[in-house]
């Protein structure tokens, strides 16, 4: 097939499967009191992971699709840091026993928005509900824009261990484009703060995709980027969706990529890494090869959450904040995504649910086949079956699907096992789309594939 024609047909949206079933299929039958249920049924000294949503910036970029806003002056953010504190209480209220954090995300917005000590009273509510393993990750996105040496020090002192730099690129024009003014030397005196405050593993994440940006530029920005030795890197695919997205109406799309541009960025973008010495993981993220995330590569134990590839091992993700998402044995549960409810929900002593997703099905068997396609781009369909206690007949209906991926060169298929073809992993979304039961022809909730 002609790249012309090919781009024209998987030109589309389909998710990017952090989880499974995806978040738009999310429905009101998850309630709180589902919730609670579940949370009663997690056994006695588990492990889980903890993700807090801080949904606070100091501004707005125009590209960004996070749940976030801006907020003049300090007082709705420590109102909301005490709200965090409630809701941590609450939840540990419904909990059978202590469980055991082996994970712990502070994303956002942006959680260096937080004062220290704000930082330090939720990291100690925390620890009066949980135990911590001894090797417990506990990573945080942080915004050198808005960001000092205090508050680097305030988390460290809550034990962090691995910190998340937004750069999207070094490349002045380009910031101005998206409204994110950060010069390279402030992204390096911050990452000068961590390292002496004993936070060693930094990331570092890139897009692609944005106003102004070309090849050239994208190589530039990693050159310098890679100067400062992060152990990790994520180079996401800048995802335009103004309808769902307002602020995103202020980019100029005349200066945007074309489907056809944007896998050359993103191709250039993966030959740039590994020629520095990065190992690429799944579709998005490169990571020395000491790093963990590369490790567990070598070793098949990559995992794919809402913070993309990860370490993470937890069948248990308790999500705390405005927004945030805990993945449960039972299923998915959202809390409310508007402050106003969720204020109301905290000060009602109630746990601010209010949609989710019920596992039912072939659903936790279809997440793992994704899962796999997703990380390793490959997947035996008669193994992913036996481990859930079924037989690769459940997929039979996806073979010719999946033999026309193959026609179209993205995949090659033997028997039961799948393998996306080197060249085409770029498009792996649309062969994890084919084991998607829930996905609709419209997908306009979705980012384009590349």
């Amino acid at each position: 097939m002609m790249q012309a024609e090919f781009i024209e047909k998987y030109d589309r949206r389909v998710p990017r499967y952090t989880s499974y079933p995806t978040a738009p299929h999310f429905s009101p039958a998850v309630d709180e009191a589902v919730y609670r249920s579940w949370l009663g049924e997690l056994p006695d000294g588990g492990l889980t992971s903890v993700y807090l949503h801080v949904p606070y910036c100091a501004v707005l970029c125009w590209y960004c699709g996070c749940h976030t806003g801006v907020v003049r002056g300090h007082k709705p953010i420590a109102d909301y840091a005490v709200l965090l504190e409630r809701e941590i209480d609450i939840a540990a209220a419904s909990l059978r026993g202590r469980l055991k954090i082996d994970h712990l995300h502070w994303g956002g917005g942006t959680p260096n928005m937080l004062h220290p000590d704000e930082i330090a009273r939720i990291d100690a509510k925390l620890r009066e509900h949980f135990d911590f393993m001894p090797t417990a990750e506990i990573s945080v996105e942080l915004d050198p824009r808005a960001l000092n040496e205090a508050t680097v020090q305030a988390f460290a002192a809550s034990g962090v261990t691995r910190a998340s730099f937004g750069v999207q690129d070094v490349d002045e024009a380009v910031q101005k484009a998206i409204n994110r003014i950060q010069p390279y030397e402030m992204t390096a005196e911050c990452v000068g703060w961590l390292r002496r405050a004993g936070i060693k593993s930094i990331n570092f994440d890139l897009v692609y995709g944005l106003p102004l940006q070309t090849v050239s530029g994208l190589e530039e920005t990693i050159d310098r980027v890679t100067q400062l030795h992060p152990d990790r890197i994520a180079v996401f695919g800048y995802a335009h969706v103004p309808w769902m997205r307002k602020h995103q109406k202020l980019l100029d799309e005349a200066a945007m990529a074309d489907m056809g541009e944007r896998i050359e960025q993103c191709n250039a973008v993966a030959r740039r890494l590994t020629g520095h010495g990065y190992v690429q993981i799944g579709l998005d993220h490169f990571a020395r090869p000491e790093d963990p995330l590369a490790v567990s590569l070598g070793t098949g134990t990559l995992h794919r959450n809402f913070q993309g590839y990860t370490t993470d091992r937890c069948e248990t993700l308790l999500g705390f904040g405005e927004s945030s998402i805990s993945h449960l044995p039972q299923g998915y549960a959202q809390n409310a995504a508007d402050i106003t409810r969720y204020r109301e929900c905290i000060g009602a002593g109630q746990l601010p649910i209010t949609r989710g997703i019920r596992f039912q099905g072939q659903d936790r068997l279809r997440g793992d086949v994704i899962e796999r396609l997703m990380c390793n781009f490959a997947v035996d369909l008669e193994d992913a079956a036996d481990r859930h206690g079924s037989g690769p007949e459940i997929f039979a209906d996806t073979l010719p699907r999946l033999d026309a991926l193959a026609q179209d060169g993205i995949l090659r298929r033997q028997g039961w096992r799948i393998e996306i073809a080197e060249e085409a992993r770029s498009f792996v979304r649309a062969a994890c789309a084919v084991f998607d039961t829930y996905l609709n022809e419209q997908g306009d909730r979705h980012s384009r594939i590349v």
